[in-house]
Order: structure tokens, then sequence, then C-alpha cells
């Protein structure tokens, strides 16, 4: 069996790939039946899943081990490229959107499809494809400054992922020592930070300006996807967020203080629930790996199938290692119908969250990949988020195989869970605010963010700690400078998943049922239909943040912390 490792790289000639395309696009406009149209659209889908397949290849193994010269190059590459993707991908939105069959190949493929051809061909024109090849050079500039990081700590130097284990220590010293030395790290490369993210705001205003929008708020929704749902609609939610969220997060907070015995809750106080240390995991990263076999064995059968492809092919790469790029993802590789896990493990409970999130991704994905439209193979993200962050959730049954106190976990992902909210809607309404002024300086932004954090994450005490006390603690967040607007998406779908948690606590199997319905229908449908395929409230729906707050009060009310 071909296992990752002897999936074969080879970079595609996109100059060739775009003279094989003109051809097949003239086809396209001269075809006198839908049929020939559709065989014609299978022809270039063949071309753009070969060039995705050899991105994502080249992506993953750069990121694997940012040191490997040849990936790097290749990488670079594609980012140098990118406009060229962007450019093919634009042929094939335009040529649906002008085909004379319309509504027959609407029939054939769904409305989706041509929602999300409207939206592309509005992205893009030729006249910024320098302009996107710069974006993504500057994009990259920053993931590769945060995989770099080499962090001087008790005469050894740690990766920001190894570093977790200090900063979850149960002793409040090391904690607070291993906070300064990650924060000194950070505020070192302040400025560089900042001056990273200013060129973006300027490039990515300048793309919107070019395609004749006020600004990239708009083009950032468009570039999202976003077909049902507007920003307006998104600040409402966000006052949701504020009214019934932070009143709850801060309560868990202050019973956070009193569990833990400190005065004041500091910023190095917040990764610690618990006076004898938070729930770890019991085993190593093969060992968490081989229980996932059993607890998706025992799900269910379509999990057990797909976890065992997982495996059988090495689709994992989960350890974190000098050199390895930061944080977690799922992609997916279509010449091997693969989908792929990456993640650092660092002995923390994040270690499964991150497992159960990614492999939802990954479930979702490869229960997609044989319908017919490529562009279905993912939702929009907001919708993806739903399966990752559901899975946590219905793999509680299963925490045992894991952890010593399994309530300990749930006590914690739970309330984790609801304390992010504050903080997703905040780095929303950040990005909302720096797009709308990109003339802001560096200095000006942390401002508005240290305004945010009043309205949002009012217990924030950061002990006097430079570059935090500076409102920096934004430079964290990946997504803000790679994907931007990404992020409201996770707080939506975390509401969804709330809903899911409290009908699995109902009705599992029905619940299970809708969630496997919405893993087979892929991208299929925008945002709040999937909602509604799912049998779940719209988050953007008054009533629906307020009742799951008091769900999940009292479901946490009955976990007894006192034997924690």
């Amino acid at each position: 069996m071909t296992t990752f490792k002897d999936y074969d790289y080879v970079r595609p000639d996109l100059n060739e790939a775009k003279e094989v395309l003109k051809s097949l696009f003239e086809s396209f406009d001269q075809a006198d039946t839908v049929e020939s149209q559709i065989k014609v659209i299978d022809s270039i889908n063949t071309i753009r899943q070969k060039i995705d397949s050899m991105m994502n290849l080249a992506y993953i193994r750069a990121s694997i081990d940012t040191k490997d010269a040849y990936y790097e190059q290749e990488r670079d590459f594609f980012d140098e490229n990118n406009g060229e993707i962007v450019y093919i991908e634009s042929l094939y939105f335009n040529a649906l959107n002008r085909s004379q069959f319309k509504e027959e190949l609407k029939a054939v493929y769904g409305e989706q499809l041509f929602a999300l051809a409207e939206l592309y061909v509005k992205q893009f024109d030729e006249s910024i494809k320098d302009l996107l090849n710069q974006e993504n050079k500057i994009a990259s500039e920053y993931s590769k400054l945060v995989a770099s990081a080499e962090i001087d700590y008790k005469g050894e130097t740690y990766t920001f992922a190894q570093m977790g284990k200090f900063l979850e220590s149960n002793d409040r010293a090391e904690r607070k020592s291993a906070t300064l030395a990650v924060q000194n790290y950070r505020a070192a490369l302040m400025q560089q930070y900042d001056e990273i993210y200013d060129r973006l705001v300027k490039v990515r205003h300048e793309i919107a300006t070019k395609l004749g929008f006020d600004n990239f708020i708009e083009l950032g929704y468009v570039r999202m996807r976003r077909v049902d749902y507007t920003p307006e609609m998104v600040e409402h939610y966000r006052n949701q967020i504020a009214q019934y969220v932070v009143p709850l997060a801060q309560k868990l907070y202050a019973a956070q203080k009193e569990r833990i015995g400190v005065d004041t809750l500091k910023v190095y106080d917040e990764p610690v629930f618990f006076t004898n240390g938070n729930a770890s995991p019991k085993d190593d990263a093969a060992t968490i790996l081989e229980n996932g076999r059993k607890m998706y064995r025992e799900l269910s059968p379509e999990t057990d199938a797909f976890y065992q492809f997982m495996m059988e092919r090495e689709l994992f790469d989960v350890e974190a290692k000098k050199g390895k790029q930061a944080g977690g993802y799922c992609t997916f590789i279509d010449d091997y119908k693969s989908p792929f896990i990456f993640s650092n493990f660092n002995g923390t409970d994040h270690d499964i969250t991150v497992l159960t999130h990614e492999a939802g991704h990954a479930f979702q994905v490869y229960r997609s990949r044989d319908l017919k439209v490529p562009d279905y193979l993912w939702p929009t993200h907001e919708s993806c988020e739903i399966h990752s962050m559901s899975m946590e959730f219905f793999t509680y049954k299963w925490m045992e195989l894991f952890f010593e106190n399994a309530d300990k976990f749930k006590y914690k992902h739970i309330v984790d869970a609801i304390q992010f909210l504050p903080y997703g809607v905040a780095v929303d309404e950040f990005q909302h605010i720096v797009y709308a002024k990109p003339e802001m300086t560096p200095e000006e932004r942390r401002m508005a963010w240290k305004s945010l954090e009043q309205k949002y994450l009012p217990h924030k005490d950061y002990d006097g700690i430079a570059p935090l006390v500076d409102g920096a603690l934004w430079h964290r967040q990946g997504h803000i400078f790679e994907s931007p607007f990404y992020y409201i998406d996770y707080t939506l779908a975390q509401v969804c998943a709330f809903q899911f948690f409290k009908r699995s606590t109902e009705d599992f199997d029905a619940a299970w049922k809708d969630y496997l319905h919405i893993c087979d229908i892929g991208g299929s449908l925008p945002f709040n239909k999937i909602v509604a395929a799912a049998h779940l409230q719209s988050p953007f729906e008054d009533g629906t943040l307020e009742s799951i707050m008091s769900f999940l009060a009292d479901y946490l009310k009955n976990i007894d912390t006192s034997t924690f």
C-alpha cells in the first residue's frame, strides 16, 4: 500500500496548464450541448485537482520541516505564482458564469457552485496578479518568523509549541518565568510583526480598491465565500456574544481564580484550571494515535473505515519538532483522495483536542471526496469548523482512553470553548476596524486591540508584561496575518457544535445521524442551509446564544470540581 512518504510530487508546469486550459475554455464556449460542456468541465477539473495536489504536497512537506531546502523552494514557487493559480481559477469560474447552459448546469451541479463562481470572479482581475503574489510572500514571512522561533529557557531552546508544557505548569513561578521567556522573545520581534502586518494591510487595501471595492472588508467577505450572511449580521451576532457569553465567561474566570487559590488571575494563571494541574494525556503520541483507532472503531462504522485509511497510509504528522511549522491543520491531496493531519503534540490536553478537531475535518473531507463537484470537497470555512468542533464533543464518551480523569478534561474543554467566543469575536472586530482604516499606524492598531479587550476580555491582567500590555496579544494569531477574516467562523461553528453536544446528551444516535449527513453533503450548501440541514439553530438568530449558554452553565454545575 502506498503511504504518504511515497506520494509523488512533481512541480506543475503552469504555462503548459494554461495553454491546455485555454483550448478547453474555447471548447467550453463553443459547445452546443450541456453534455459537451460537462465533459469539458471534467477535463478542466482534472487539471485543477492536479495543481492543487502538488501545491498541498509541497506545503505539507515544507511545514513538516521548514529547513528542507527543496520543499521550501517548492512552497516559494507556489507563493510566487499564486497570482497565476488564482488566474486559472478565475477563468474557470468566469466560464461557468457565462455558460449559455447555466440553468441546465445548475440542475446538474447545484446552485452553490454558481453562487461561489459569482463571488470568485469578483475577487480577481489580471491587474492584481503581482499584488496577490506580493501578499502571499509577505504572509509567508510571518509563518517563517513564527516557525523559526528559538526561545531560550532553562539552558535549552524551544519552539512556541514546545513551551506549552511550561506555560501550563502547576508551579506558578514556572508559569510566570516561561511566560516571560516567550513574551521577551515576542517583544524583541514586536516591530517586525507590526511591520509585516502593516505591509499586508496596505497591499490588501490596494488589491480591494483596484477591484472596485471601497475597502478590504468587502473583498474579505467575498474571499471567504460568505454567500448568506453580511457584516451587519456578524455585528449583531458579536453584540449577542457581549450580552450573553461575556458575563458567563467572566463568572468562569472568577471561579477559576478561587479554585486555584490566587488573589488575582494573571495572564500566566489562565492556562491552569486546577490546583493539581490540568488533565494531561496518559500516553505518548504513538499511543494516542492507537487509542484513536479504538475510539473511532467504536464510534461508528464510518469513522472506523476513515481512521483505518488514515493510519494505514501514515497520514498523520503530530509530534512537535524543531524546525517544524507551528500550529495544526488538515488538508487534502486530491490525487490520492487523502486527507492529511498536521499537528504539534506537546504533552498537554490540547493534543487530544487537536486530534479530534482535525479528525473532524479529515472525516468530513473523506466522506465528501467522491462528490462530482471538486468545489464541494470542503464547505466554506465556518461550515467546515462545524464538523471539526462537533467531533470534539461526539468523542467525549472515549476520553477515558486518553485521561485519568475525563471529567476534568471535559470541564476545561467546555469552559475553554465558552471563553473562546469573546476572544474570537474580538479578533473579528479588530480586523473590521483595521481594514476600515488602513492608514492606521501600528501603535493605533494595538490601541484598538486594547479597547476590544476591555469590551470582550475585561479579566485580562498582564502583570505589566510586555508586549502584552502594549496591545500585542493578537500578534500570536496567525489567521490575522495569513487568512484575513477567517476567525469569526470558529465562533459560529462553536455555537453549532455546542448544539450538537446538547443534542448528543439527549439522543446521541439522532445527533450523529445529522452530523453524518452534513459531512456527506460537503460544501454543496451555504452556511445557514447546512445549519438547517443539521437541524440546528442559526447562531445569528436571537435566542440561540442565550439558550445554549443556559444549557452549558447547567451542565458545568453538575461537574464536581472539588475533586480536581
